[in-house]
């Protein structure tokens, strides 16, 4: 039996093992609409220059419809014998509208024809993702403008460092975010050039209106060298280095939300909808999604690295090779949009224990910067000779068991005699966040500033989508 697909030149069909390591229908067929969208172009576009009969044009258009509705329906049979989306859905056509279906193909090869289609995917998902991104980043600037004032441990080194507030906590993600977000606007603006004419590698010699077709597709313009455009995969491993780089931001928030619900913090709770329990401990309520967040971030980069590899010296154009972009781009980003949606389901559903985090806001003796600063501000002390009075102030509290503001005056002036009862003003927590005013500090007056910006600018805001 001769090949289906490569005719006259193959006598007989392939072996089984070269089927199936040669067929793609199996994860290509999420393809389909952008694989219609660009047959229904390229065919509008044949007519008009007289490459094809308005009849043919108007057929092929009706039977792509009718295709579409199939495939949406769950009528459409994808055979495996016909390796990819798009030999699926030509033999199907040829099946519903006869000879004209053949002259589709015209001034077209598979070559720009899965350029094209794999350029729309990664297009609609990156619109898709920058909503995902809308919605996550008002879910953290509405809770950050909720909890502005409420005052929690900053950590360096998982250490208690200096007190911030909740909402100045929750804005840095925002910022993150925001950074990500940029980052696939950026490579959308970069991918949106259509390949479609490239054909093969050289470009076609029939008449064609390339112009047209890449308007048509919401398109910039067409591509200007016809052997890059096939052979490029740039736009596909500049998305899932973003979708890497966010993964990484959203793993760091799971972590910490994962630290935070634990027994040893209790700085937030999350309900049933967002934990799951013990099938031996029933006490236990694990942080399941955040720990999943968490590890997804692998399976992301992961595909970003598999890419690479993949096309790591390949040589111009189009190599089969690439037929495992596919895989890579589909899970990875697809990665990523379960992980926005798990994330902002998390933000919403969380809520912070203020007393808990008010009273571990304190500890670790947080407001020792604030005494350093107060001997340089005050005393006129240089900051190394204050830096190295507060230390030896630190060790007399540790020694005691107590905070920073409960050392007795005499103690602290045993160290350095100048220090007088006007320390004390500094060396509450709350005195601490608030006089943080520079900007982009933890004051509560600028994180209220700042979360109502980002409200602001992200209520005025539209995904492309």
């Amino acid at each position: 039996m001769s090949n289906r697909m490569w005719g006259g030149r193959f006598a007989t069909g392939p072996a089984a093992i070269m089927e199936e390591i040669n067929a793609s229908i199996g994860f290509d067929r999420k393809l389909w609409a952008q694989d219609i969208a660009g047959s229904k172009a390229h065919a509008a576009m044949l007519a008009a220059r007289g490459i094809l009969s308005a009849e043919d044009e108007a057929a092929i258009r009706t039977g792509l419809d009718e295709i579409a509705a199939d495939i949406e329906e769950g009528r459409f049979v994808f055979e495996r014998s016909l390796e990819d989306i798009h030999m699926n859905i030509e033999a199907r056509l040829g099946e519903k509208i006869g000879q004209a279906a053949r002259r589709l193909h015209t001034a077209r090869s598979r070559n720009d024809q899965v350029a094209l289609d794999v350029k729309l995917w990664v297009r609609d998902t990156i619109d898709h993702l920058d909503g995902q991104f809308l919605d996550l980043m008002r879910a953290l600037a509405d809770k950050a403008g909720s909890h502005a004032g409420a005052v929690m441990p900053g950590f360096t080194h998982l250490q208690s460092a200096q007190p911030v507030t909740f909402g100045h906590h929750l804005l840095a993600y925002v910022e993150m975010l925001a950074r990500d977000r940029g980052r696939f606007r950026d490579a959308r603006a970069r991918l949106n050039e259509c390949p479609l004419g490239a054909a093969a590698l050289a470009g076609t010699s029939f008449p064609i209106d390339r112009e047209m077709t890449a308007k048509a597709l919401g398109f910039d313009r067409p591509t200007a060298n016809s052997m890059d455009s096939v052979a490029d995969r740039d736009y596909a491993l500049e998305a899932l280095a973003a979708a890497s780089i966010a993964a990484v931001h959203l793993s760091r928030l799971a972590e910490e939300i994962v630290i935070w619900t634990s027994a040893q913090f209790r700085f937030v709770r999350l309900s049933d909808a967002f934990t799951t329990g013990s099938s031996i401990m029933p006490q236990k309520r694990n942080p399941d999604a955040a720990e999943l967040v968490r590890a997804k971030t692998g399976r992301i980069a992961g595909s970003l690295l598999a890419l690479t590899m993949v096309m790591k010296g390949l040589p111009l154009t189009y190599q089969k090779d690439m037929q495992e972009d596919k895989e890579q781009i589909f899970d990875g980003l697809e990665s990523l949009s379960l992980v926005l949606a798990a994330t902002t389901g998390m933000v919403r559903d969380l809520e912070p224990d203020l007393a808990v985090l008010k009273r571990a806001a304190g500890s670790g003796f947080s407001t020792a910067t604030d005494l350093a600063d107060w001997l340089v501000r005050r005393l006129g002390i240089p900051f190394r000779d204050a830096h190295h009075v507060t230390g030896s102030i630190v060790a007399i509290a540790a020694a005691k068991g107590i905070t920073l503001d409960r050392v007795p005056l005499a103690e602290m002036q045993a160290v350095h005699a100048g220090i007088t009862e006007e320390v004390f003003s500094v060396l509450s927590v709350a005195k601490s966040v608030a006089s943080r005013v520079s900007y982009g500090g933890t004051a509560p007056k600028n994180v209220r500033a700042q979360a109502k910006r980002w409200q602001s600018r992200l209520a005025r805001e539209k995904s492309p989508e």
